[in-house]
């Protein structure tokens, strides 16, 4: 019975989660961003192989020129026809000189593995899907960042990237934005967003 208590609870839990693009200019405690941080640490990966590398940047200037750098690198982009509709986003308005790609977070944990990896997006991602839910249980608000991923190969991007720790073998596969989010009651949206794909079938 208590078992059927804690799934459902549980359930109801991953259910509430929902990406917060407003961020209060708030400090994440340390020992909440330790919690955060652990839950991504704890994230399973391909043969236990726990190579994925958490970035963790908190400094504002820092974040400020990566914005402003990823804004540059995104605006030389073109469009193409088969562009994922996010990433022309992300062009379009870099090139209208307005974009912050990750929304004014006081923290960006950023997931890093090697590049030679076959399950090196895979892994960051069960990370970064701890990190959101762990987040959302210490009534935080995050979102996923793909931008960097999308320039993880950027001569400019990757330079930054090499000065704040990354290694030679390793590239950027995803990231979390994170802090208090900028909300009326200051606690995440929580409202279920129905489903309208992800279909199952039952062999």
């Amino acid at each position: 019975m208590d078992g059927d208590i804690r799934a459902h609870s549980m359930l109801d839990f991953i259910k509430s989660r929902r990406s917060t693009r407003r961020f209060k200019e708030k400090i994440v405690p340390e020992e909440i961003l330790h919690q955060v941080i652990e839950a991504g640490r704890y994230a399973p990966s391909g043969g236990n192989s726990q190579s994925t590398h958490f970035i963790v940047i908190q400094k504002k200037q820092v974040l400020d020129k990566l914005a402003d750098l990823a804004r540059e690198e995104f605006a030389k982009m073109e469009i193409q026809e088969n562009t994922y509709k996010s990433l022309v986003n992300s062009i379009n308005a870099s090139k209208k000189g307005n974009y912050v790609f990750h929304y004014n977070c006081p923290v960006l944990i950023i997931t890093a593995n090697k590049k030679d990896y076959g399950n090196n997006i895979a892994d960051c991602a069960c990370a970064l899907e701890n990190m959101m839910l762990m987040a959302n249980a210490l009534d935080l608000g995050s979102v996923w960042i793909n931008q960097l991923r999308w320039l993880n190969e950027n001569p400019v991007i990757l330079n930054v990237m090499k000065e704040l720790g990354l290694e030679e073998d390793e590239r950027v596969y995803g990231a979390l934005a994170l802090g208090y989010p900028d909300t009326q009651d200051g606690l995440p949206v929580r409202t279920p967003l129905d489903r309208t794909g992800n279909i199952v079938t039952y062999i």
